[in-house]
């Protein structure tokens, strides 16, 4: 990939930035950019093609504390022309009714501002009773689900999964 990745995520307690760090561990060889979320103007994300975004839910469907103070001026960036993949982390037993809400409601705006969503994951291996980032009768989330929490032994494997679906969609 020759296109400069803006990764920018936020991270209440150092879980979405560890998965960030291994996100730029398993990209070596290509340029990623990252922010956090509470350091980022509009500017910042508007200038890169390819984005990934990356947060946790909290409580009861919330966005991870720095996504929610961003998110009026998020509803507000142009998407048109730019690629979003989107990673998660929540707990399918304990709050499984807003399993990775937060995955889904980044990528709503992606797309009705005009962006393109990849990496859709499968929701196939979790165990949730609802979810905003489940795309409706597809079986699949928005993005990558991750819980620490309950099955911290696939979070490698399946970000290493997703990292390489991400990589193949976005060269075809």
């Amino acid at each position: 990939m020759d296109e400069t990745i803006g990764l920018i995520y936020g991270s209440d307690t150092g879980m979405t930035e560890g998965i960030t760090h291994s996100i730029v561990d398993h990209w070596d060889d290509v340029n990623v950019e990252v922010l956090e979320v509470s350091q980022v103007a509009k500017s910042d994300i508007e200038k890169y093609k390819i984005l990934v975004f990356g947060l946790s839910t909290w409580y009861d469907g919330d966005l991870q504390s720095d996504w929610e103070e961003y998110f009026e001026e998020f509803k507000t960036i142009d998407f048109i022309n730019k690629k979003v993949a989107v990673f998660g982390l929540g707990d399918q037993y304990g709050y499984g009714e807003y399993f990775i809400d937060g995955v889904g409601m980044l990528a709503r705006v992606v797309l009705e501002n005009g962006g393109e969503i990849v990496g859709k994951w499968p929701i196939k291996g979790y165990d949730f009773a609802e979810s905003k980032a489940e795309i409706e009768g597809q079986g699949l989330f928005f993005g990558l689900a991750i819980d620490e929490d309950n099955q911290p032994e696939l979070t490698q494997e399946r970000l290493s999964s997703w990292l390489l679906q991400v990589e193949n969609e976005l060269s075809a």
